[in-house]
């Protein structure tokens, strides 16, 4: 190989173009802080703003102040300054009576209340999630005739109103020897339509590709919903709990027209008969306050712990493009 052979060669490499480079990615916009946004604002309109937020959560937040406060009071005392945000002699004797601590008056089957509460509401809540999140996927995803029928009468359920259905659901109990049992105050609440229409949105929302890939392994229906969709539909899970736990335990109508026996007594309807003066004569504004109180506790503990898992977007980075 001579001189001149290698230095063509050389030449030829020089004149051999090589990859061409990679294009600039573009520069991500960086999100605005909420202080430069709310900066554009004149500072007496913000000020204005704030007060106007803060009048209106106080409004809010005042009868729950008065409730407990006159839960505090003694009946007297909350008879004679009902509006009064601290007691003129604080008393813990409404607590005491609701269980069963002190023998003063007619006893308050607080407790049975709050059981009959919690197993009604932990069955209809369980019953729910798993019946609604079932017939959702089957909406969203199955095809079979009638389908468009069935979507049809969900958002029909969801626009008639409940106390339609009053004297119906009761025919329907006693007809079926329900009323005035656990298992008609369970079984009707089982399913419900808005959380039906709930699942049904967020399953329409998944990538299919995930599903198709589970077919292709080898799954079927049922174990494609069980194993691979519905652990990705956890935040429409819990807004669904929640939700339904909510609706539940604050659930009157249902109840006055499906039980008449004291011993089924939910936290609604004995505090309705108590409100209505079944217990004893006066107003007894402490007992039947500290009453409402305890019943708000656990709804506020499970939206306060949950709520940051409200309905958003969860399938983010399942599927890679």
């Amino acid at each position: 190989m001579t001189l001149t052979d290698n230095a063509a060669r050389t030449d030829a490499r020089a004149e051999t173009p090589g990859p061409a480079p990679a294009p600039a990615k573009a520069p991500r916009p960086k999100p605005v802080p909420e202080r430069a946004v709310l900066g554009r604002f004149p500072r007496a309109v913000r000020i204005l703003g704030y007060a106007f937020a803060l009048a209106i959560g106080l409004l809010y937040v005042l009868p729950f102040v008065l409730q407990i406060a006159n839960s505090f009071k003694t009946d007297a005392d909350a008879s004679a300054n009902p509006l009064a945000l601290w007691p003129t002699t604080p008393s813990t004797a409404a607590y005491q009576r609701l269980f069963g601590i002190a023998d003063a008056g007619e006893s308050v089957p607080f407790l049975r209340w709050l059981t009959n509460s919690f197993v009604v509401t932990t069955l209809v809540t369980a019953g729910r999630v798993l019946f609604d999140s079932m017939a959702g996927y089957a909406l969203a995803r199955l095809r079979f005739r009638g389908r468009g029928m069935l979507n049809v009468f969900v958002l029909a359920v969801m626009a008639v109103p409940g106390i339609v259905l009053l004297i119906p659901k009761f025919l329907v109990l006693n007809s079926f020897y329900m009323f005035d049992s656990y298992s008609g105050m369970v079984i009707p609440l089982l399913v419900d339509a808005a959380g039906i229409f709930i699942m049904k949105q967020f399953f329409e929302q998944l990538p299919r590709e995930v599903e198709e890939a589970a077919r292709i392994d080898g799954a079927g229906t049922f174990r494609t919903f069980w194993s691979v969709v519905l652990p990705m539909a956890r935040p429409a899970l819990i807004t669904l709990t929640i939700l339904s736990f909510q609706g539940s335990w604050n659930e009157f109508t249902h109840f006055l027209v499906a039980t008449q026996s004291e011993q089924y007594e939910t936290l609604t309807t004995g505090l309705a008969r108590f409100v209505a003066g079944g217990l004893g004569g006066g107003n007894q504004y402490p007992l039947k306050l500290a009453a409402a109180a305890l019943a708000t506790i656990p709804v506020a503990i499970l939206f306060f712990v949950f709520q940051r898992h409200f309905v958003r977007g969860a399938n983010a980075g399942s599927v890679k493009e």
